[in-house]
């Protein structure tokens, strides 16, 4: 996989993106850490208001740090090896594979399970339907399985992956 770039319009429609979303939460972290209304939030002295605006971006770090490592182990769940997730990411094979540890199953694993979420679902092939079914559960302990079956392992994948998602 080539590494990917955008363009200058891309950047700045992204850029304007994020900050659209962070304004509320930035809003929100500086209210509940002065007790001041949000609307307030930028009538005070501009380091406090740019330090609420860089603890705001630090939450969202982290929110895209846990959901790249979902993105890494999706792509290992359906047999991206580290070379492959470290091509995406623009760096080596060794740097996934320290960056995202649990990315890639064990060969031995991969064919009938998912780990996503914190939840697990394992692929069954159904011979009498001539298809996949799934039977998972949630990180909540919600339990689930295919309604129906599926035509093939990736679809069966993506409604278990799909499950497991809503029941993070």
């Amino acid at each position: 996989m080539a590494a990917v770039e955008i363009t200058h319009e891309e950047q700045a429609a992204l850029a304007k993106a994020l900050l659209d979303a962070l304004n509320p939460l930035a809003a929100a972290v500086r209210s509940r850490t002065t007790g001041l209304p949000e609307q307030r939030m930028w009538n005070a002295d501009p380091a406090e208001v740019a330090l609420s605006v860089l603890s705001a971006w630090k939450l969202v770090d982290t929110e895209v740090k846990r959901l790249t490592a979902t993105a890494a182990a999706t792509a290992g769940s359906y047999g991206a090896s580290y070379e492959q997730l470290g091509a995406a990411w623009g760096i080596t094979r060794q740097g996934a594979r320290k960056k995202w540890p649990e990315a890639v199953s064990r060969p031995a694993t991969r064919p009938g399970s998912l780990e996503l979420f914190g939840g697990t679902a394992e692929l069954l092939r159904d011979e009498a339907a001539g298809g996949w079914r799934w039977t998972g559960v949630g990180a909540d302990g919600t339990r689930g399985e295919a309604a129906t079956g599926h035509p093939t392992r990736e679809e069966a994948a993506a409604h278990a992956g799909a499950f497991l998602a809503e029941h993070a």
